[in-house]
């Protein structure tokens, strides 16, 4: 079994991955909130997890990946207050509330497809759920850990001595963190709502034993994640803004119904992805600054100055770790673009080397090579890192093979740097035009230029000879001179 070792945002550190059942991962990531487009931050968090469920496929895990869609419930001061998200966009857009979770559903998947994101296997909605939660909610209630209150439900805190560990916030602190006044139909500031009655202008609403009224946000992915991975799964990710209050509410809540304890915990690994910021600000819809990511592919914002190609973004992404702030600028985006140019290059140029039949040179260590780049993975899935070491010896074995030392291996280590490339960090580029277009010109270009500095030799022309090779030498073209004639490399 390949040890893979996650940072548990639960325990505040790495742990050995030991799935609860052999050979298969269960992984719930919360899902978006439809009522806008996907912007740059959701972008990070998505991607992040798709490589991790990639990751594991490639270690031949069985996986069941579910990603549940909010539509009901998320309120606009993401607790227990304000207006529910859809309904206030559908009020700003005169559209149904179900109209705008479709509009923005549809749009979320296709903007996820151009980065390259893996379906889930799952994708429940809240308001397909609405059974589910309320059975959840009578459980609690049943079991003393929730109450009702004039149409509105309330999770205890007081009733769950463990409530505050993921975030390790205690009642106080919680308390006094509170960004809103807490409903007076509240018997503690900190108790979060499980239903909420609604009034008869609300669009979204359901029959329940408490009368009319609506779930509220953290029931929904507690209900939903144990309908499909069980009362006990492997993996919960989300972004770090999700520890707290959600997450610590879905704890309390989920395991006060199912009766979790230290060897059946409700989650196992808390995993939590760090935000994108811009000039060392947040970015997200709430706040104003976020770029969608529409807008990055058409180039219609005014911080941006041109359209950005899907996979350049999802290189930039995973040049971080997941667990690390990723600043956005442009130029940080060129210097991504910058270096995916150079993946392609590198790629082509080892797979037209690989078509050659004299293969002369020492094999690639190729299994240190797959060493290296799996241990970073291996390593609380160290993406940045493992691009790192996919570079240094692409770089080398590129540099071998224009020296005219072409390694022996050099067929499988391609065919390996395909599929990881491909299969896991779903970086592969489109190489048919770096091969047939600008590889034919290049090369050709490179020839004429260094016939004409052969000739140049031969007339005793150093000057010209010499010139030709410093002006490549500063555009970063290298010639080297051999008993066999004349090889260039970047």
């Amino acid at each position: 079994m390949t040890d893979i070792h996650i940072y548990n945002t639960l325990s505040r550190k790495k742990e050995l991955f030991k799935p609860l059942t052999d050979g298969f991962v269960g992984i719930y990531v919360c899902g978006p909130t439809v009522y806008g487009d996907a912007h740059l931050g959701h972008a990070k968090s998505y991607t992040s997890f798709d490589v991790v469920v990639r990751y594991f496929r490639y270690k031949n895990f069985r996986v069941r990946y579910v990603q549940n869609i909010t539509d009901v419930g998320h309120l606009t001061d993401d607790a227990d207050e304000g207006e529910d998200k859809l309904a206030k966009q559908s009020r700003i857009e005169r559209l149904e509330p179900m109209e705008v979770a479709e509009k923005y559903t549809n749009r979320y998947f296709a903007d996820m497809d151009k980065l390259g994101l893996l379906r889930p296997d799952i994708t429940p909605r809240a308001t397909g759920h609405i059974p589910e939660q309320i059975a959840m909610i009578e459980t609690l209630i049943e079991r003393g850990h929730a109450y009702e209150a004039g149409g509105n439900v309330y999770f205890d805190v007081t009733s769950d001595p463990n409530y505050g560990k993921l975030s390790g916030r205690s009642l106080d602190e919680a308390e006094s963190g509170t960004r809103v006044q807490a409903a007076g139909d509240k018997r503690h500031p900190s108790d979060f709502a499980l239903w909420k009655k609604a009034d008869e202008t609300h669009l979204m609403k359901w029959a329940s034993p408490w009368g009319v009224g609506y779930p509220g946000w953290h029931i929904e992915c507690s209900a939903m994640s144990t309908k499909y991975l069980g009362e006990s799964f492997d993996i919960h990710g989300g972004g770090l803004e999700n520890q707290f209050p959600h997450h610590e509410c879905e704890i309390a809540q989920s395991s006060c119904a199912h009766g979790n304890d230290h060897e059946h915990p409700f989650v196992k690994y808390w995993m939590h992805n760090n935000m994108v910021t811009l000039e060392g600000q947040k970015m997200g819809k709430s706040l104003g600054n976020a770029i969608s990511l529409r807008q990055f592919y058409d180039g219609n914002h005014k911080l941006l100055t041109r359209s950005w190609d899907p996979q350049v973004i999802r290189f930039f992404l995973l040049q971080s770790h997941y667990r690390s702030t990723t600043d956005f600028s442009e130029k940080a985006l060129l210097a991504a673009e910058s270096g995916f140019d150079n993946l392609k290059t590198y790629l082509a140029d080892l797979l037209n080397f690989a078509k050659k039949e004299e293969k002369t040179g020492d094999a690639i260590p190729l299994e240190s090579v797959i060493g290296d780049i799996e241990g970073s993975m291996n390593d609380d899935f160290n993406t940045a890192q493992a691009m790192a070491h996919v570079f240094t010896s692409i770089k080398s074995v590129r540099a071998a093979c224009n020296s005219g030392a072409i390694p022996k291996n050099l067929q499988p280590y391609v065919e390996w740097m395909e599929t990881f490339l491909n299969d896991v960090l779903a970086i592969w580029p489109d190489l048919s035009e770096k091969q047939t277009g600008d590889e034919h010109i290049t090369k050709g270009l490179m020839e004429l230029i260094i016939e004409l500095r052969r000739d140049a030799r031969q007339a005793k022309n150093f000057t010209v000879s010499d010139q030709i090779r410093d002006k490549l030498n500063e555009l970063g073209i290298k010639l080297s001179d051999t008993p066999d004639g004349t090889t260039w490399s970047v």
